[in-house]
């Protein structure tokens, strides 16, 4: 099964630039002036379209919000290891990301960090052989 997220952005350009300093990948068969697809991981996408083109998807307009108001969802992902978090934050906050709490769980560590529209994104590392009731 492949999933897209598909997110209305300000600027097409700001957020491409932001994704692209994550490191993300950008799939410009699926891009043009109005949208950029990120593929996060095989078969994951964000993608990023302009408030104009969201609003013509399906009915949405009510939906569009602005980059001050609060994300409605966390999109939440592991990595492979706790530095691995660390960098995708470090690289968020440098491309103007706002960068939330640290949780360091028994079981997980994890991490926050809002884009430059206010999108709501979790990276976490599972801790090998630990317990989740712990």
């Amino acid at each position: 099964m492949s999933l897209f997220i598909t997110c209305p952005v300000e600027s097409v350009d700001r957020s491409t630039a932001f994704y692209s300093a994550l490191g993300w990948t950008l799939n410009r068969e699926m891009s043009d002036h109005n949208v950029s697809c990120f593929a996060i991981a095989p078969d994951q996408y964000v993608m990023l379209g302009s408030r104009e083109m969201y609003a013509g998807v399906g009915g949405v307009e009510d939906l569009v919000g602005g980059p001050d108001t609060p994300s409605k969802v966390t999109v939440s992902f592991d990595l492979g290891s706790r530095e691995a978090v660390d960098a995708l934050v470090e690289r968020a906050e440098r491309a103007g990301g706002r960068v939330g709490d640290t949780d360091d769980y028994p079981f997980m560590y994890q991490r926050q960090f809002d884009d430059p529209d206010g999108y709501h994104y979790s990276p976490f590392w599972m801790k090998p052989d630990a317990d989740p009731g712990s």
